[in-house]
């Protein structure tokens, strides 16, 4: 199978979808690997480095687009991409459709195989080619936040870990799952003051246990919310439904009860936000002011610790891209039931129901999918 791999062309994305350790994983299993100059730079990978481990390296994306037969990357493809794109084709990638009704119809109407990265599952029920990312996510969420916080941004001018005599911020963190344990830690170690919101008790136990003290949890209802948010300085928005559009847990009416420049981060923008009013925004311009509040929703947080992430990322999707190589997608799927729930699209058709019910569209079954 010839592999191919684009250099990312969405704002300040850095990442690569293959590295040199997959590229020479692949080669070793009889595949061809053909990267875009320069697609590596970013995450620290030259083009000799691909070079020399037997990588072809083109000019152009539309030569990888035109003749893949897998296309790996790591952001949704942009408009651009999405027009080259074929039936007969795999695409393997994040792609959170939920919130993104465009994208879903250009996949479908280009009859891609797309397998998207962040419904692929496990046997314990987790999102592994979703969690490396959601760990950087979380580790940054407080960092970016901070800097949110600083009076220069916008923000009220709050230190997380205050200083003798005065007292550390108030951070509130909407979710108990990766992102969410993550970010708390790291909020906690940076000496904020710091409250997990959560609706599943096991999970809340789970983190005391495993935390003790580090941080506090309190249970999810709407009151709890809603007094936690009014007396943050920093909310971090870390909920997540596989698939599906983020619900909509803070209003907009909420934000008159905030402190004003209090600190949005919502991490859950990928899937539509978390906040009424967040909107995506991009790492050359990430924040804006609602209403007195600072928000910051990038959409690829991951993209600016690009090394770190591409190498993390890396290490989870090389085994799936393997056997998407190795045994074609409609096997490599047949033999793995935790693969096929990454299917999405094909020849047409949407296969995901979280994605469906959301935008409304018809879904076909992944399993007859396979038969087509």
């Amino acid at each position: 199978m010839l592999i191919g791999c684009p250099t990312e062309i969405k704002n300040n994305e850095f990442r690569v979808g293959v590295t040199p350790a997959a590229a020479q994983e692949a080669i070793s299993n009889g595949h061809q690997v053909m990267v875009q100059k320069g697609a590596g730079v970013g995450a620290g990978f030259s083009d000799d480095e691909y070079s020399a481990l037997g990588v072809r390296i083109v000019d152009t994306a539309a030569e990888i687009f035109a003749s893949a037969d897998m296309v790996v990357k790591v952001k949704e493809p942009q408009a651009v991409e999405r027009k080259q794109l074929r039936e007969g084709q795999i695409l393997f990638t994040y792609l959170h459709l939920a919130p993104d009704p465009e994208q879903t119809r250009d996949l479908l109407e280009s009859g891609v195989t797309a397998i998207a990265y962040e419904t692929v599952t496990d046997a314990a029920g987790g999102l592994p080619l979703l969690a490396p990312m959601s760990e950087v996510a979380g580790r940054l969420a407080p960092q970016v936040g901070s800097w949110t916080l600083q009076k220069s941004n916008g923000g009220r001018g709050v230190l997380m870990g205050g200083v003798p005599g005065v007292g550390p911020a108030n951070v509130v963190v909407i979710g108990g799952g990766v992102v969410g344990t993550h970010a708390a830690r790291i909020a906690a170690g940076m000496g904020a003051d710091v409250t997990v919101l959560d609706m599943s008790l096991g999970r809340m136990r789970y983190l005391d246990d495993v935390f003790g003290g580090l941080f506090k949890t309190r249970y999810a209802s709407k009151g709890n919310t809603a007094d936690l948010v009014a007396a943050a300085d920093m909310v971090i928005g870390a909920v997540l439904i596989p698939g599906a559009a983020a619900p909509k847990l803070v209003s907009r009416a909420q934000l008159s009860t905030m402190k004003p420049g209090a600190a949005i981060v919502d991490v859950a923008i990928d899937q539509g936000g978390c906040f009424e009013t967040s909107r995506a925004t991009t790492h050359a311009d990430p924040i804006f002011e609602v209403d007195g509040i600072m928000h910051y929703c990038v959409a690829n947080m991951p993209g600016a610790v690009a090394r770190t992430s591409t190498i993390a990322l890396g290490n989870a999707t090389m085994p799936f891209m393997i056997a998407l190589a190795n045994k074609g997608w409609k096997q490599a799927c047949e033999d793995d039931e935790h693969l096929l729930r990454g299917l999405n699209t094909h020849a047409g058709n949407l296969t995901y129901y979280a994605v469906g019910k959301a935008l409304g569209i018809d879904v076909l079954s992944p399993h007859k999918a396979l038969s087509i």
